[in-house]
């Protein structure tokens, strides 16, 4: 089924995350992070910062702290099994560090098709920022759905 493009622009449900420095911890050794500034707190002062920093790539696990973070892809019609991973790209504006509270803003910002409608792509932008609205990030996730019964 192809995503119709009258959803771009549309505004998704923010998610909150307060960055705990467990999870950065856990977080950074789960990608193979072996920069001690993520793990070591002295090791991060050592360095500058007040705390543990965010991973660069943490930022995208914001929104997975929504109950149903893929809510807003079933409400197009979309079937999940039918969901490929396409693109995934950061802007930072600061670092994220222990102890902010996080929001993410997500919207769809296009939506497209390629391979004669075998494909449809659907861009989501999320603008991250601190509580005090501080801009920390801007997020963007291209998702692709593979469609059936298409002449190729």
């Amino acid at each position: 089924m192809a995503v119709n493009n009258t959803v771009i622009g549309k505004v998704l449900p923010i998610c909150t995350l307060t960055v705990d420095r467990g999870r950065l911890q856990f977080f950074a050794k789960a990608i193979g992070e072996t920069n001690p500034i993520y793990t070591d707190i002295e090791a991060a002062k050592a360095a500058g910062h007040p705390d543990i920093p965010a991973p660069p790539t943490f930022l995208f696990s914001v929104e997975l702290e929504n109950p149903n973070p893929f809510a807003f892809l079933t409400s197009l019609g979309v079937d999940l099994g039918r969901v490929l991973h396409g693109e995934q790209a950061f802007t930072y504006h600061t670092v994220a560090y222990h102890g902010d509270d996080l929001v993410a803003q997500p919207r769809i910002a296009d939506v497209y098709t390629k391979k004669n409608g075998l494909l449809d792509f659907v861009v989501k932008d999320t603008a991250i920022t601190r509580i005090d609205s501080t801009p920390i990030a801007d997020l963007r996730s291209v998702i692709v759905i593979r469609n059936d019964g298409v002449p190729v």
